[in-house]
């Protein structure tokens, strides 16, 4: 198969590729960590070569122009990402190697409920000036100790001699590093070989990855093929792959494990899966926004209306956590002043084409099923009470929910959390808004609540999505779910720094953007993110972001820094 071969992949190639990836799993049970790290050094570099390529690829693929004012996510959720990725599997194998901890260097403190909690974020004093204001922390489940945490970090990074064989990563078709970073996970942590199909969204991409994964591919660790349904079939049925791994829906998940129509109901009822390998997965959900009401002024109902349709616009809506479902108090006297800014931002964000595959069904269907939503420049607003489909119907689309709880303060944020929890399916990301004083005035209920939600990731002032691109964090789904009732699917990956059993990864940001942060008392200088849909600088933040990532220095920090100053 040559490099730039975007072809479907034949039986014959994917049964030699599968062999290929035998060899190359047991050669590389016997590397040395040192090694590994060396080669995911190597992997940081070919990912700098091709990144341009990479980002304009991916842009074309979603028919955006290089120059649109959203181009930038490109950028960030493509080649920054997994360049992020790379550098630190890379440090972290050095420092297994070095006798030293992935955690060295992290503060471990105390999150609600006994838990323990690792800050990932900021990690070193670029990170806390290119992230001023944010900070992320892995939280553990309860019970389990700092000496545990220590103890039990690395996973399988610093085992030679052992390997888990040959997985098959099933590629997502709407974030261009999904599937490389997946991919990159299961070797890190399991000492598993990859044979990664990409969605077919991404076919026109597969030189772009082959490159960019040289070293992995040299090695004979990773395989990059295209190809249909057909083709995943038949390797989740192939007698050389040991494990599935799947970024998608919750549809195609178990099509896989128990089969479709009559097949499928037979296999349930005796627990009885089509599939015989392990299967993980991050399947998405429908993500709640829960706005905390308290006295905003116009620039805050304004900025965090903007915030809230960036995270459903964000990719056009195609985002497996994208924000679907906004939570209001129906006692706040400022909610319909919040309404009608959300009305304003879906009316005047710049306007994207949807160009995921089947967005039109999906958008229909939810116009179908609320006959008076408003339909706003394209896009729709629905409100909606508990048991709607828009609760358990993960549309994909620029389609924007909300619904109202009664109460205030700590009443509501409760019912909110309980809505949350009980009503909305999926468990992958979960977001609050808060004005600095309205939590400080909530003290310890405020986190209670963070800690009762059931999400994998919550974004407090910020958007989840931000986690998805941190590599020190974790991603997925709350533990708990099960391949007979998957939601958003089992296991995480990521996990830069290797920890064993997380529970959930926990982002912060700032209220307001500078110079309105500082100008009310928060320690930020993060001006308007560049992630949000009408960032004006976006495009070249996301593209000198990339540059810096490729090798950071302080000479390469000032120029993200200009361009996001522009936003």
């Amino acid at each position: 198969m040559s490099v730039t071969d975007a072809r479907a992949t034949t039986e014959p190639e994917l049964d030699r590729a599968v062999e290929e990836l035998q060899v190359g799993a047991e050669r590389w049970a016997q590397l040395p960590v040192a090694v590994r790290g060396a080669l995911f050094r190597r992997v940081h570099a070919s990912i700098a070569e091709v990144a341009d390529e990479w980002a304009t690829a991916a842009a074309e693929a979603k028919h955006v122009a290089p120059s649109a004012p959203y181009a930038g996510e490109e950028w960030m959720t493509g080649p920054y990402g997994a360049l992020e990725s790379a550098a630190t599997y890379a440090a972290s194998y050095e420092a297994l190697a070095a006798g030293r901890s992935p955690l060295d260097g992290l503060a471990v403190g105390t999150a609600p409920g006994g838990r323990v909690a690792v800050r990932v974020l900021p990690r070193t004093v670029k990170e806390r000036i290119l992230f001023n204001g944010f900070h992320a922390e892995v939280w553990m489940p309860p019970g389990v100790t700092e000496r545990q945490v220590r103890d039990d970090v690395g996973l399988g990074a610093g085992t030679v001699g052992e390997h888990g064989g040959v997985g098959l990563v099933l590629g997502a078709g709407n974030i261009s590093s999904i599937a490389p970073l997946d991919a990159f996970y299961e070797l890190v942590a399991h000492n598993r070989a990859s044979l990664v199909k990409l969605n077919p969204t991404f076919g026109a991409l597969l030189g772009v990855y082959r490159r960019a994964l040289a070293p992995l591919i040299e090695a004979g660790v990773v395989r990059v093929v295209n190809g249909d349904g057909a083709v995943g079939a038949y390797l989740t049925a192939h007698s050389g792959i040991e494990k599935v791994h799947i970024t998608g829906s919750a549809v195609t998940h178990d099509a896989i494990v128990w089969g479709t129509g009559a097949e499928a109901e037979r296999r349930r009822a005796a627990d009885d899966p089509r599939l015989r390998v392990p299967i993980t997965s991050e399947l998405g959900g429908v993500a709640p926004m829960i706005v905390v009401p308290g006295r905003w002024s116009a620039a805050d109902l304004r900025y965090q209306a903007e915030h809230l349709v960036s995270m459903r616009l964000h990719n056009a809506g195609h985002n497996c956590v994208a924000g679907q479902l906004v939570v209001l108090s129906a006692d706040w006297d400022q909610k319909d002043a919040f309404l009608a800014e959300l009305r304003r931002a879906l009316a005047t964000l710049p306007a994207r084409a949807p160009w995921y595959p089947g967005t039109d069904a999906k958008v229909a269907r939810a116009s179908d099923a609320h006959p008076d939503a408003e339909h706003v420049s394209g896009r729709i607003l629905m409100e909606v009470a508990p048991g709607d489909p828009a609760c358990s119907d993960e549309y994909f689309a620029p389609v924007l929910a909300w619904t109202q709880l009664p109460g205030e303060g700590a009443e509501f944020l409760r019912a909110a959390v309980g809505f949350a929890n009980d009503s909305l399916y999926g468990t992958l990301g979960a977001n609050l808004v808060v004005r600095p004083q309205d939590r400080a005035a909530l003290g310890p209920a405020f986190d209670a609540a963070v800690a009762d939600l059931r999400y994998g990731t919550i974004a407090i002032n910020a958007w989840t999505g931000v986690g998805f691109l941190l590599p020190g964090a974790t991603w997925g789904a709350f533990p708990g779910h099960t391949v007979a009732d998957i939601g958003s699917g089992v296991d995480v990956v990521h996990n830069g720094h290797l920890l064993a059993g997380p529970e959930r990864s926990v982002v912060t940001g700032p209220f307001r953007p500078f110079p309105r942060s500082v100008l009310h008392g928060e320690l930020s200088l993060f001006p308007k993110p560049p992630w949000f849909s009408g960032s004006r600088s976006g495009t070249e933040t996301g593209r000198q972001l990339t540059r810096y990532a490729a090798a950071p220095s302080w000479r390469r920090l000032v120029p993200v820094l200009l361009a996001a100053f522009r936003a």
